[in-house]
């Protein structure tokens, strides 16, 4: 899915990123089970995308998250957010990928 979101890291060293900026966030999540629910699935993706967009899209993430939102925090943030969700990959523009997996 995609989402538009701003953020500022907090950094121990100098960069533009600790501006406010904003990114269209590709974010992939990945699901398993050793057996689909009642239903005939592992997570429902209505669960998935009104978990992260409801929060995230359109949002500056500082004011919505608790840590320092960086692309590998938020991977692990979503990952702890879905159940069964064992990886994340959290795209903020091309070619700058950060995956988090369990």
């Amino acid at each position: 899915m995609e989402i538009s979101a701003a953020h500022r890291l907090q950094l121990d060293y100098e960069s533009k990123c600790t501006q406010l900026h904003g990114h269209n966030w590709v974010i992939t999540v990945y699901c398993r089970a050793e057996e689909l629910n009642e239903d005939g699935m592992v997570v429902d993706f209505t669960l998935i995308k009104r978990t992260i967009k409801q929060r995230l899209d359109h949002q500056v993430l500082n004011d919505v998250l608790t840590f320092n939102p960086t692309a590998e925090n938020i991977a692990r943030w979503i990952c702890d957010q879905i159940p069964h969700c064992y990886r994340v990959d959290v795209q903020e523009s091309k070619g700058n990928v950060a995956s988090f997996e369990r």
